[in-house]
């Protein structure tokens, strides 16, 4: 395995909404994006008191991309317009396809919003190609016992593996676009050797601890980008740390986003826009190009 190199380190901003804690490392200053990974929010972590509102995120529309949603602490509850609902505990993760048109809620179950407790959880948005934009909406809920964790460090760490493949073991969700993705926890000092096969663009934040990659000090809240010299990174633990990480093929289309909206387009957007207000994000949309 070539190691690959630290190319930069980027803070994630505090960007609250509401009365949820919020930090976002990408978009940021000059980092539009990590092709094809779009945008990360860390919400929490924070505590809620008994009889609390909740999350905010009440009905919205997407189309476009993906959205990976990541329950580190506490629950959600998901409903959309293509009939898909669950409430994924901590440890679990929700991937939505939004594909041509969907609308959902991410909110909390009625027992958080009586009862409250701790809250931490991670949103990714994954770009879709122009070829897979229009497919049908989808989507897979996942508890923390259906995430296999391989032993990593000689037993001092773990990757619990929500898509892709590592060490003979698959994910349980399958990406259209062969996206790599996990959470990867270390105990202070460990070190591991990642997998980040030349060519791919490679995501790593540190939602907790403090890491060393590739040498170069990390501290929580900041996303690390790696040059295209390597087929691994490198990574110690310099405290407990918890590190989101994947990797996937870059897409290299153009990226207009508009709200809820990403597409290749202007044009593309305003039909979004278009089609959202004639009421048509229904969950129905086309099957255009899965699996190829």
């Amino acid at each position: 395995m070539t190691l690959r190199s630290v190319a930069g380190i980027h803070p994630a901003l505090r960007d609250d909404i509401g009365d949820l804690t919020t930090r976002r490392p990408v978009p940021g200053p000059g980092l539009a994006h990590v092709d094809p990974f779009l945008f990360l929010n860390h919400h929490g972590p924070q505590t809620y008191p008994p009889g609390n509102n909740g999350l905010p995120f009440g009905p919205h529309p997407h189309r476009g991309f993906e959205t990976v949603t990541f329950i580190l602490a506490g629950n959600l509850a998901h409903h959309d317009t293509g009939g898909h609902q669950s409430v994924i505990e901590a440890g679990g993760v929700q991937w939505m396809t939004a594909g041509s048109g969907l609308i959902h809620a991410e909110v909390s179950p009625p027992s958080f919003k009586e009862q409250g407790g701790p809250l931490e959880i991670l949103q990714l948005w994954v770009n879709l190609p122009a070829r897979l934009k229009m497919t049908r909406p989808a989507y897979t809920g996942v508890q923390a016992d259906q995430v296999p964790a391989v032993a990593l460090a000689d037993g001092r760490g773990s990757l619990a593996l929500v898509s892709g493949e590592f060490e003979g073991v698959a994910g349980p969700i399958r990406s259209l676009t062969g996206v790599f993705m996990s959470i990867v926890c270390l105990a202070s000092g460990a070190r591991a050797h990642l997998p980040a096969p030349r060519g791919r663009s490679v995501f790593l934040y540190v939602v907790d601890g403090t890491a060393a990659v590739a040498g170069v000090t990390v501290e929580r809240w900041h996303l690390v980008t790696v040059a295209d010299d390597g087929d691994g990174i490198a990574v110690e633990a310099t405290g407990d740390v918890v590190l989101l990480f994947g990797h996937a093929d870059p897409i290299g289309e153009p990226v207009v986003a508009h709200g809820p909206f990403v597409m290749n387009t202007p044009e593309e957007i305003g039909q979004a826009i278009r089609d959202y207000q004639a009421g048509l994000f229904d969950g129905t949309g086309p099957l255009i190009g899965v699996g190829g």
